[in-house]
């Protein structure tokens, strides 16, 4: 019988079924941070039950750690208390932790790639709901609830019904300027935010396979954004070499003996998924957002669309922007390049590319915050921190930063954010701020122009 990529490795993982309910789902990778870890720590504690297999979590300090002066005790009271009782929950449990200012330490979905950690035909949890990046490998991983944290602990299984299956088809050649980001929001933008609820999606089409893995993983990270439990892409000889020599990645004969599983794993040619949308890449372009979901987007030379309805005009109103208008010379104040979408090293030369030899405007703040402290190593070592300190930009530490106001960098109320990351709610980035997403290029010319501009016009 024909499978799909994601019946392949679900299948494999199985421990029982209940009859004619959920199934038991065997975990192999748990990922924890402060924020969704504590309470699920506790309840362990309250009832006496151990860490089943505390081998199989990899902790990591994000959510809310500060982005400048790490070397210094955190100030913020909460934060300290949330990274405080992470590094004693781990410490009492045996569990690996990458705390702040470890070589290691970084964005849980930046770090555990990039480690290695990540592989093809796994099932990978923690409690975020951006954890569909792992999917770029070819794994199953989904984000989970605090009580499903706590049964993981307990048991390194999860109590599931299986999703249907969804495929995203993307063919042909993009256009220049056109990055991940971008074809993820054009998705996004024309299935909406719920459009993927109940289901598993796999991205398809020589545009994903023709995809580094830093832009793969942007685009699963996005899928939660239209409501799917996941996404994913089949695992290829890209997904191998970015594999192969990382840290905790197989070596030797072990490496070659996974690749060739991995290579069982793609779905067969005549599976059947449960829904289908297949898009032309010539159709996409660089994106902006414009309201408060990431399904409200438009190509850039694009202007805000007119709708009639209730919640329509309300996103509008707190953006504070007119339907039928365009955004471009949109004065902006803030911009963010950073978080789990779009903080790998590949964003950071997208964006110092643009940037070299120019000058940040005089009324944007650009923080620039590398996914991992190994991206800030790079950042540094391949010369780009001089290009953007040139510009004026604020390179800071790593951390999940303006993503979601969880630390001290906020957005101020009514101020604009051209931002990298995957959310544009009401008060995401800072009580009364106002998200504008965009591909770290936008992002990037936003901040030397001052305004959001048609990038597709100042390409070479």
């Amino acid at each position: 019988m024909s499978k799909t990529l994601f019946d392949k490795i679900w299948d494999q993982h199985v421990v029982d079924t209940i009859k004619e309910g959920p199934q038991v789902l065997y975990i192999d990778k748990h990922l924890i941070h402060e924020v969704t870890s504590p309470q699920a720590f506790n309840e362990l504690k309250e009832r006496s039950i151990p860490i089943f297999r505390p081998n199989q979590i990899i902790a990591t300090a994000d959510h809310n750690t500060p982005t400048i002066n790490q070397h210094l005790p955190v100030k913020d009271k909460l934060s300290k208390n949330q990274l405080e009782q992470l590094s004693k929950n781990c410490s009492d449990n045996n569990i690996t932790l990458y705390e702040l200012g470890h070589k290691y330490n970084g964005i849980v979905h930046v770090m555990a790639p990039e480690l290695g950690i990540t592989q093809p035909g796994m099932t990978m949890v923690c409690g975020d709901s951006h954890t569909s990046t792992h999917g770029a490998f070819g794994a199953i991983a989904f984000g989970i609830g605090t009580s499903q944290v706590a049964q993981v602990f307990a048991s390194q299984c999860l109590l599931l019904k299986k999703p249907k299956s969804l495929r995203v088809t993307v063919n042909g050649k993009l256009k220049k300027g056109v990055l991940p980001k971008d074809v993820i929001l054009y998705i996004i933008s024309k299935l909406g935010t719920n459009s993927g609820t109940g289901y598993f999606c796999e991205y398809a089409g020589n545009v994903f396979e023709e995809m580094s893995m830093e832009g793969r993983m942007t685009v699963c990270n996005m899928s939660i954004e239209m409501g799917a439990r996941g996404g994913m892409i089949a695992p290829d000889e890209t997904t191998f070499n970015y594999i192969k020599d990382r840290e905790f990645a197989p070596k030797g004969a072990d490496f070659a003996k996974k690749v060739a599983y991995w290579k069982t794993l793609p779905s067969d040619i005549d599976a059947v998924f449960d829904q289908e949308y297949i898009f032309d890449a010539n159709d996409i372009g660089p994106m902006v957002t414009y309201g408060t979901n990431p399904g409200m987007g438009i190509k850039i030379t694009e202007t805000i669309p007119v709708e009639n309805n209730s919640s329509f005009k309300k996103s509008l109103e707190y953006m504070n922007f007119e339907a039928g208008s365009s955004l471009i010379n949109q004065p902006i104040n803030y911009v963010f390049i950073g978080s789990c979408t779009n903080s790998r090293i590949e964003d950071f030369r997208v964006a110092a590319n643009f940037i070299k030899g120019k000058q940040k405007a005089a009324n944007v703040t650009a923080w620039l915050v590398p996914g991992s402290k190994q991206v800030e190593t790079q950042i540094i070592n391949e010369g780009l921190k001089e290009i953007f300190d040139n510009a004026g930009f604020e390179l800071r530490q790593p951390g999940c930063s303006a993503c979601l106001a969880m630390n001290d960098d906020k957005i101020p109320k009514g101020e604009y954010c051209v931002s990298t990351s995957n959310r544009n709610f009401e008060g995401r980035q800072g009580q009364g701020s106002r998200t504008i997403l965009a591909s770290p290029l936008v992002a990037a010319a936003t901040a030397i122009e001052g305004k959001i501009i048609d990038i597709t016009k100042h390409l070479n």
